[in-house]
């Protein structure tokens, strides 16, 4: 049986916040932009909005060639319940709406704006609303049609999270400050700067989902995000520091780092009576309810050893890696490899004329040092891996079997537990490439199963 806070005499452990099993500790090189404020990109003459740059079903485009948007008018619906409202990130025209190189590699459908020099790009935001005011279903509906996902990387639709499912309830919201990805520091950058919103945007959610309390945890290697929360959090909410572990951002891992406790095994953070989000997401959550701003631009971490000035900035939504690079001072001629998110779980480039999306949390500019090229050799039965697996896996045995394309052994050695954290690629002294195999392994296992149906 599932135990619940209902069954526990506190909501959270007494001592402070321990950690989870497993992980790994890799470099963090957080030196680079920690310190350093969020710049504003400026506009470029072009951006790319591709109808997919969330989880579930991609947006329907409710404009045609030729109009004229104002910057924060809606672009494009939801196109289903698991999907988002998409927003003009600045003034100017629509140019085409074709498929275009979309990050994760393929051609997809995108709407391309041609972005107005003159324009003063003030948004066209909606009047502040309370969100006491509304009622639950007219809540969550907002947020949809203001295009808000998570802003840690899995860009999951955020009403999504808001509506409690019936018969589910939430004693408490987890709010995920760990940024726990090697060179990463845009989280970090928010939560100093913008403290307040973060705050602002955790109260609403709790008052939706009715929860009682809010914790949202750090990491101790940001001081100065623990103090600026803290300095602003009002009684039901408090800020944790946790030990420096990857992965700890991971929501799973987050909540056996506070609680002690662990989802069931294919359950949800609801089931323990929980919501987790992101910090970044309450600010943007802060905003749409305070000014009327849906989700135009995000903060982005530029970093890495083979950028000429690293940065945080403020980027529009669609603005071309290239762009963002070049704003960056360029690259350096001993880059290897640009990298679309984290390190770890972020996604090589082979193109930089793709698009920031809602969901890209870095742009990772590596060289010759940082990415060796390593020869594969045979598997030495060491044990690293199966000791870094937060998951409890057996990645070295997993890894086999997707050799063997043995998709039914998959299912049974509990595949899809799998969160594509890195760990096991990261320790592995074979140079074994095990996380793509275990990519390699899910899209085996789909197949399999769509043959079978």
């Amino acid at each position: 049986m599932t135990r619940t806070f209902a069954s526990l005499r506190h909501w959270r452990r007494d001592d402070r916040p321990g950690s989870f099993a497993h992980g790994i500790h890799p470099p963090e090189h957080k030196e680079l932009t920690a310190h350093r404020p969020i710049e504003r990109m400026p506009f470029v003459d072009a951006l790319v909005l591709p109808l997919s740059q969330h989880i579930g079903a991609p947006s329907r485009a409710v404009v045609t060639v030729g109009d004229r948007v104002e910057r924060g008018q809606l672009v494009a619906e939801p196109g289903g319940y698991v999907s988002v409202a998409l927003h003009a990130p600045a003034t100017g025209t629509i140019a085409a709406i074709e498929r275009r190189l979309h990050p994760n590699g393929q051609l997809m459908d995108a709407i391309v704006l041609h972005v107005d020099s003159w324009a003063t790009q003030r948004v066209l935001a909606a009047d502040p609303v309370d969100p006491a005011t509304l009622t639950e279903d007219q809540l969550v509906e907002r947020i949809q049609r203001a295009g808000l996902v998570g802003l840690g990387g899995a860009a999951f639709p955020s009403h999504v999270k808001v509506k409690v499912p019936e018969g589910k309830r939430v004693r408490a919201v987890v709010i995920n400050g760990a940024e726990c990805e090697p060179y990463l520091t845009c989280d970090h950058r928010v939560m100093v700067e913008r403290a307040a919103e973060v705050i602002r945007g955790t109260l609403i959610l709790m008052d939706n989902v009715g929860a009682r309390r809010a914790y949202i945890g750090v990491e101790l290697n940001k001081p100065d995000a623990i103090a600026a929360l803290e300095r602003v959090a009002p009684p039901g909410v408090e800020v944790l520091g946790l030990p420096v572990k990857y992965p700890q951002g991971a929501e799973k891992h987050l909540i056996k780092a506070i609680f002690d406790r662990e989802i069931p095994r294919g359950g949800l953070p609801i089931d323990l009576e929980l919501v987790v989000n992101n910090v970044g997401t309450m600010a943007a959550l802060a905003d749409l309810f305070d000014r009327g701003q849906p989700l135009i631009e995000r903060v982005i971490t530029v970093s890495g050893p083979a950028i000429r000035h690293p940065k945080n900035l403020l980027v529009p939504i669609g603005t071309s890696l290239s762009a963002v690079i070049a704003h960056c001072g360029g690259l350096l001629p001993t880059v290897k490899q640009v990298v679309l998110g984290g390190p770890m779980m972020g996604q090589a480039q082979k193109s930089l004329d793709v698009p920031v999306l809602k969901g890209t949390s870095g742009v990772l500019c590596l060289d010759r040092v940082e990415i060796t090229a390593r020869r594969e050799h045979p598997c030495i039965r060491c044990g690293r891996c199966v000791e870094a697996c937060p998951m409890f896996l057996n990645p070295a045995r997993l890894s086999r079997l997707v050799r063997y394309e043995r998709a039914a052994d998959l299912v049974a050695s509990n595949l899809r537990a799998c969160i594509e954290c890195g760990s096991c690629s990261f320790v592995c002294p074979s140079g074994i490439p095990v996380v793509q195999y275990m990519r390699m392994g899910k899209a085996m296992v789909r197949a399999a199963e769509k043959a079978a149906s």
